[in-house]
């Protein structure tokens, strides 16, 4: 059990992204990643700052969500990658305090029980995968990146068009949509909260 956890952020907003798009969520995020993801290592450069935080106890956190949206059932675990810190006390804490969660994890670290929701977005080779099952496997992929033989067993496989900034390439997105009609276990998943303006 840890005492507390470095938290980049909290908000309240829509899922952007994956099968739970659309939908109204606490978003938790975790600072630290043991992944650095640039254009040469992994078609894509991070665009989120994980690296600031302060140290909160889990009551703390709890009452933090409480107040930013008391009527939210949805919490979305994320980072960085939120594995790094997230452990069984942090997990029955906010159950306790009557919280569905949800993770958004690249997949190195073996996660604990009592998610809900669990989304692999690999930033690693498959064989370094530690976390084989989800509920939606996520890639990123750039123009050319053919599709993904994962180990991840998922119910939901999504292909998300690499994205610079707020805007996508018209020809990255095209070659994704025509990875997709190929391969039709898989579907696309575009970042849409960077289209609604929100974040």
């Amino acid at each position: 059990m840890a005492d507390s956890y470095v938290i980049n952020e909290w908000f309240f907003s829509l899922q952007g992204e994956g099968v739970r798009a659309g939908t109204p969520n606490l978003f938790l995020r975790f600072s630290g990643c043991n992944q650095t993801c640039s254009l040469e290592s992994h078609g894509f450069d991070c665009d989120t700052e994980f690296v600031s935080g302060r140290k909160l106890t889990a009551d703390e956190i709890i009452a933090e969500l409480k107040q930013c949206a008391p009527e939210c059932e949805w919490v979305i675990l994320t980072g960085g990658e939120p594995a790094l810190q997230l452990d069984e006390y942090l997990i029955l804490k906010l159950k306790e305090a009557g919280y569905r969660l949800a993770i958004e994890t690249n997949g190195s670290v073996e996660l604990p029980e009592g998610l809900d929701w669990i989304t692999v977005s690999p930033k690693v080779a498959e064989h370094a995968i530690r976390q084989r099952t989800a509920d939606e496997v996520k890639y990123v992929r750039g123009y050319g990146q053919a599709i993904p033989k994962t180990v991840v067993q998922a119910e939901h496989k999504l292909i998300s068009p690499a994205a610079s900034g707020d805007s996508i390439d018209p020809k990255t997105l095209q070659w994704c949509i025509g990875l997709v009609q190929n391969n039709p276990e898989w579907r696309l998943s575009c970042q849409q909260h960077k289209f609604w303006s929100i974040r």
